[in-house]
């Protein structure tokens, strides 16, 4: 009897843990994604979004679109939301007495102000659509390095997951010191955001990608194409990266399109399924202890606040005098 028990307990808690696998796999597949799409000016990362655009209304998957450039002079796509109906970027150039990257920072800090009525419009969207798009501004570095576009990139995160697109101008990229110059920034970029992050060969229509992925694969051919290429102290310095990155290559994602023609972008979203399937294994969990300790030290903090207020309150509680005893004392003199 009491092995019948212990068995049917058992089942219980493995038809639970099936019952809470399956309802987590599910919110997975009906949670929306964030794309954040980052790229040099010229490297087609506008043009590549309205592609994107158009091969998810072809697939009865509309996206919701967000343009977070304010100093862009005309989108081929219309955007749910634009920064540009927020913020004036000339009229904060002027105010503000700032050159152009002054003006997109301030209109991106601006921004950021309400960046809670921006997450309010996502969350609402969020059963009806997929994907959700972002566009930022060209100066990479604008976005990438301030602390505005931390503040985005990171609330996105904690809520939906999110992928980071790195777009790459390929036929430009075809020269060893552009490759590593783009590759160093591409680096940098997914760890600063500590997101899944796919490189992504923009233009291969004019140039395919595959001389970039041997590049990756294969350290001595970067080193031939650096050697045809490049000479005196730049090979050495060039070949000392190369062996950096080499470990950065290993768990890289990397995928080649077309904005013109539309070629790859099947592989593109198999490249963004697996970023997700990265984002729940590995990426949430830290994002979630990095949630958890921030509301730790807030609770501690406001323990210790707590604490200094009451001996605060002692002390002062102490120094009070007795206005009787205090009448007294002026009596007896």
């Amino acid at each position: 009897m009491q092995g019948e028990t212990s068995d049917s307990k058992a089942k219980n808690i493995g038809s639970t843990a099936a019952s809470e696998s399956t309802a987590d796999r599910d919110s997975r597949e009906k949670a929306p994604v964030n794309i954040i799409m980052i790229g040099m000016a010229g490297s087609g990362k506008t043009t590549l979004m309205q592609r994107i655009n158009a091969y998810l209304h072809e697939r009865k998957t509309p996206p919701y679109v967000l343009n977070l450039d304010p100093a862009v002079a005309k989108l081929p796509f219309q955007a749910n939301i634009d920064i540009r109906d927020t913020v004036d970027y000339k009229q904060v150039m002027k105010e503000y007495n700032l050159g152009p990257n002054g003006g997109i920072l301030t209109s991106l800090n601006l921004f950021t102000t309400k960046l809670d009525q921006v997450m309010g419009i996502v969350d609402k969207r969020a059963d009806s659509t997929k994907y959700f798009l972002y566009d930022t501004p060209g100066q990479i570095e604008i976005f990438t390095w301030s602390a505005s576009g931390a503040i985005i990139t990171n609330t996105l995160a904690a809520t939906y997951p999110t992928v980071i697109v790195y777009v790459v101008d390929t036929p430009r990229t075809a020269n060893p010191a552009t490759f590593m110059s783009n590759m160093m920034y591409a680096c940098s970029i997914l760890y600063k955001t500590q997101l899944p992050f796919i490189v992504t060969f923009n233009k291969t229509d004019v140039v395919s990608h595959e001389f970039a992925v041997n590049w990756m694969n294969d350290f001595e051919a970067f080193q031939q194409a650096l050697m045809r290429n490049e000479d005196g102290f730049m090979t050495s310095l060039m070949n000392s990266m190369s062996l950096v990155l080499d470990e950065f290559y290993n768990h890289m994602r990397v995928a080649g399109v077309s904005a013109m023609t539309g070629e790859g972008l099947d592989g593109f979203f198999a490249k963004v399924d697996e970023a997700v399937v990265e984002y729940y294994d590995e990426f949430r969990p830290a994002i979630e202890r990095q949630i958890e300790k921030k509301r730790d030290d807030e609770r501690k903090q406001k323990e210790k606040q707590m604490q200094q207020l009451m001996q605060d309150l002692a002390v002062s509680e102490g120094k009070e005098v007795d206005p009787h005893q205090k009448q007294e004392e002026e009596q007896q003199q």
